[in-house]
């Protein structure tokens, strides 16, 4: 079997269920914050709409330098717009599936690399990325939206059954 064909089923539940986590986003809460030291609501949206867009990078290209010493370092969204927010959304859901769709098998046993200016933070395998630190990362930083969103009584929604509001 394919990995595409192993992968793009928990891929697309789960960009599935962090889409509609983003619906409920409350655009004049973005500022909240559950402490000091977390994040906000918008910060947990936009990170969450940024990572499906990192696919296609892992699965086309070796290394990513999010802080490159000549250039440009990589800025995340700061979307204020649910609408624009859903809308990038889906646009990086399209481009991650066409890439996972299009990789070859033989391509995802090798080596790709996160650098923050030039120093490796780590390095896996690409189908090991997509698993950490694409799909469990995107699980992870929806599970504080989903506290964030009933700390402020936002309905949240069911994701592999009803939630406590369903």
């Amino acid at each position: 079997m394919a990995y595409a064909d192993t992968i793009l089923p928990e891929f697309d539940q789960e960009v599935a269920n962090t889409r509609k986590v983003l619906e409920r986003v409350p655009e004049d809460k973005l500022a909240w914050r559950a402490h000091p030291k977390s994040n906000t609501i918008g910060w947990n949206a936009n990170h969450l709409i940024e990572i499906p867009g990192w696919v296609e990078g892992t699965l086309t290209k070796t290394s990513w330098d999010i802080a490159p010493a000549e250039g440009p370092h990589y800025q995340s969204p700061q979307l204020t717009s649910r609408r624009e927010m859903l809308e990038t959304f889906d646009k990086n859901v399209a481009a991650a599936r066409r890439a996972i769709a299009a990789v070859k098998d033989d391509e995802l046993g090798q080596s790709w690399s996160l650098l923050h200016g030039g120093k490796t933070i780590f390095t896996m395998p690409r189908s090991a990325v997509i698993r950490s630190f694409v799909l469990n990362h995107l699980i992870h930083h929806r599970a504080h939206l989903c506290v964030y969103l009933r700390l402020n009584d936002i309905p949240v929604p069911g994701m592999y059954g009803p939630s406590g509001e369903e």
